[in-house]
């Protein structure tokens, strides 16, 4: 009665709630989950991690996200190629970029290889062609070799291969009129 008087609050200073019963590890694995794929979608990994950062049991991690999986909440393969489709379009990142990416998420590599099967080499090259296009407005004026090393590097931190990289940026290059003999061993 005391309590009430005071407010009504309870001994835990919390104003008209009741103590919940303390959860399951099961409960507390599929509320953790479902709050972190409320977010964005995530890899069975990535929810794994996240369950053993919170000190939930193996055996209960597993069992829940396999009967997530089962349900289709969790679905590494159509993350894969969702993350293709978009890092590539967004970002403009080529296959060897996007397959380190989704490795460190913990995609199985059968599943990085199929989701690069999306992106064919000539959609990665018109790519290539944009991102130099986009950059080499910002590159006149400066020294021929500089501009190279910058377009290529660009190119190369994104995840295209070297040959293709010197490639687009000799064509983007010759197009503008700059010489571009020489490029392929810029020094």
């Amino acid at each position: 009665m005391r309590e009430q008087e005071r407010g009504g609050r309870d001994r835990g200073g919390r104003e008209g709630r009741q103590e919940l019963p303390p959860q399951s590890p099961e409960e507390q694995a599929r509320a953790i989950c479902l709050r972190l794929l409320t977010g964005s979608p995530r890899t069975r990994r990535q929810l794994a991690d996240a369950l053993h950062k919170r000190g939930i049991p193996e055996e209960v991690s597993q069992q829940v996200l396999s009967r997530y999986e089962e349900v289709g909440l969790i679905d590494d393969a159509a993350f894969a190629g969702a993350w293709v489709e978009s890092r590539h379009r967004g970002r403009g990142l080529a296959r060897r970029a996007l397959a380190q990416e989704l490795r460190t998420k913990g995609v199985h590599a059968t599943l990085v290889a199929d989701a690069l099967e999306l992106l064919d080499s000539d959609q990665e090259e018109e790519t290539a062609r944009e991102l130099v296009e986009r950059k080499l407005r910002a590159t006149r004026g400066l020294e021929r070799d500089k501009r190279i090393r910058r377009l290529a590097g660009m190119l190369a931190r994104k995840g295209y291969p070297e040959g293709m990289a010197l490639r687009v940026v000799r064509r983007a290059l010759e197009a503008e009129g700059e010489d571009a003999d020489d490029l392929e061993h810029p020094g």
